[in-house]
């Protein structure tokens, strides 16, 4: 597809629809935990390694993704990654519709590898098109993106909740959602956008440099756990609220539900008070209130507690991973959140894969250390924070 306009089919520019695009990110990345419950793996026996596969499936697809990325843009244009990510994503929907249960595992594994393509290559082409706003406003773009993406996750949520409710098939439910990226590749057909230049790539020795810094290293470690905590409970919370609390498939996607629905409303509310709010004391109290609601769904026996415990880590991740991205992209310049650099993408893959560590972990140690390993991560966080508050004050950075 060319990027030029074509008398036939005259294009619009779309630059105010990319951060809209987050909304089928959050939506693909989301889908996995929400369907986990309708292919029936809250029952006995748990298969939670076949659910760790579906993880770093997916994970390595949107690693690779990264480098697919570029090479498709050095020979097309950005609005034809864009189309053909959300094409990609439709066919992947489809796909996994007609190898759901009782299909062998490996068959969906297979298809959650194409999703987590289609995913990574609108993740990069998204973060290509909203480079502009980006680098003039890094907390509030990461927000505002934070919010589509948040509704994404719901919208996933949702539609998987609605399809059990009315006892439609999963093949169905699948299908269904499969429309959505469609939805999204026919809007990009006909709107047109110009890749902005990644920045700086740092060098080799850069590279190094920044794994003796223990700036880097400290900031590396806290994009890595914060990303992973919000990536394992996401993607596992209906299996434990419903192996663990003992709830119904229902009531645990409607406090995942739940869950998003708090962590978009904290990030409505933190793009209000950004600007009034010294952003060290926001991203304190954002973990304390994470930590807490860790702590009661980890203690909870109910669904009350389940619930309220959901809704504290909902409104308390809402704000930590756009305050850490604006404070290392202060400190680092080359760094992007879309974008593989230096030590941070070390970050982000140990991030994505920690979902599937958490079902290998599961299937040795039992259901709990679903909650149990984002809880000791988001107490990992803390220190961090204090961490470098402390190294920031000795160095005057």
């Amino acid at each position: 597809m060319s990027s030029a306009p074509s008398a036939a089919a005259p294009r619009v520019s779309g630059s105010g629809s990319a951060l809209a695009g987050f909304l089928l990110s959050g939506f693909l990345m989301a889908l996995l935990g929400a369907i986990l419950p309708a292919w029936g793996y809250h029952r006995d026996p748990p298969d939670f390694v076949a659910v760790g596969n579906y993880f770093l499936s997916l994970a390595v697809g949107i690693v690779g993704a990264a480098a697919l990325a570029r090479r498709i843009m050095a020979r097309r244009s950005l609005s034809f990654l864009l189309v053909f990510a959300c094409a990609l994503s439709c066919l992947s929907l489809a796909y996994l519709a007609l190898v759901s249960p009782p299909f062998s595992p490996w068959w969906r594994v297979g298809g959650l590898l194409s999703l987590g393509l289609g995913a990574g290559l609108l993740n990069v082409a998204l973060f290509h098109a909203i480079s502009g706003s980006y680098q003039s406003d890094a907390a509030a773009t990461v927000n505002r993106g934070g919010i589509w993406y948040g509704l994404g996750c719901l919208l996933a949520t949702v539609l998987v909740l609605a399809g059990t409710f009315f006892e439609y098939s999963v093949p169905g439910v699948l299908l269904v959602m499969a429309t959505v990226p469609a939805g999204f590749a026919a809007m990009y057909v006909r709107r047109s956008y110009t890749a902005r230049p990644e920045g700086a790539h740092p060098t080799l020795r850069q590279a190094l440099r920044d794994f003796r810094s223990l700036g880097a290293v400290m900031f590396a470690l806290l994009l890595f756990f914060q990303f992973g905590n919000e990536w394992s409970l996401a993607g596992w919370l209906p299996l434990f609220l419903i192996r663990r609390v003992g709830l119904s498939p229902n009531a645990a996607l409607l406090i995942l539900a739940l869950y998003w629905l708090f962590l978009i409303t904290g990030r409505l509310g933190s793009v209000e008070i950004l600007p009034r709010v010294r952003h060290g004391r926001l991203l304190l109290g954002s973990v304390v209130a994470a930590l807490f609601g860790c702590l009661v769904l980890y203690s909870t026996n109910n669904r009350f507690g389940a619930a309220t415990g959901a809704a504290f880590v909902g409104a308390g991740y809402a704000s930590i991973y756009p305050l850490v991205a604006e404070a290392i992209g202060r400190r680092f310049p080359y760094y992007h959140p879309g974008f593989f650099n230096g030590i941070f993408s070390l970050a982000l893959v140990g991030g994505l894969i920690a979902p599937a560590t958490v079902g290998y972990a599961a299937a040795g140690l039992g259901v709990g250390v679903v909650i149990g390993i984002p809880l000791a991560g988001t107490c990992l966080v803390m220190v961090l924070i204090l961490l470098i508050w402390l190294e920031s004050k000795v160095t005057g950075r």
